[in-house]
């Protein structure tokens, strides 16, 4: 079957909620507790040890499926404009990301400010941005555009490419 990257990351969303409800559920009804005058079968929750593996092999057979098919698409599939492919993407953003942060507080610092002092002392101090804070602005503004544009591209191939999954 043909899904987009989203759509596949949804699957793989609901495949480890189905593997997760199979792993709370057989927690509560491996084991139980009884006391000494009740009949064991009468307050025995219904456990097959059997079936229980066997659905979680195929759920979790099912995820290593879809994630292989979700690796190999982003390692084979460039994003239009930037000549990476996803996977490469998915490690320029959050770099992207922190370069805008601290681009963000170098372009907000003021060019000379005075500092405090916890003593009583005659000299005044001054901390003096060692850099250019409007080239800092300018390219927190320019990084800023970037991110946004790698991002928008990224979401617009992830909804519209499709990759073949047989699950």
């Amino acid at each position: 079957m043909k899904y987009t990257s989203a759509e596949a990351a949804k699957l793989l969303r609901q495949l480890n909620e189905e593997r997760d409800n199979l792993l709370y559920a057989e927690s509560q009804a491996r084991t139980f507790v009884a006391a000494t005058t009740e009949e064991l079968d009468s307050v025995r929750p219904a456990y097959d040890y059997a079936a229980v593996g066997e659905a979680l092999e195929t759920v979790e057979k099912k995820i290593r499926m879809v994630k292989h098919a979700i690796n190999v698409f982003n390692t084979t599939h460039k994003v239009p404009g930037f000549d990476m492919t996803i996977d490469e993407v998915l490690v320029y953003i959050p770099q992207l990301t922190q370069k805008k942060s601290k681009l963000s507080q170098m372009a907000s610092v003021l060019p000379k400010t005075r500092e405090r002092t916890l003593g009583q002392s005659a000299v005044i101090d001054y901390r003096y941005a060692n850099y250019d804070v409007e080239q800092a602005a300018a390219d927190l503004k320019a990084v800023s555009a970037l991110l946004a544009n790698v991002q928008t591209a990224l979401d617009v191939l992830n909804n519209t490419e499709t990759m073949e999954i047989d699950l």
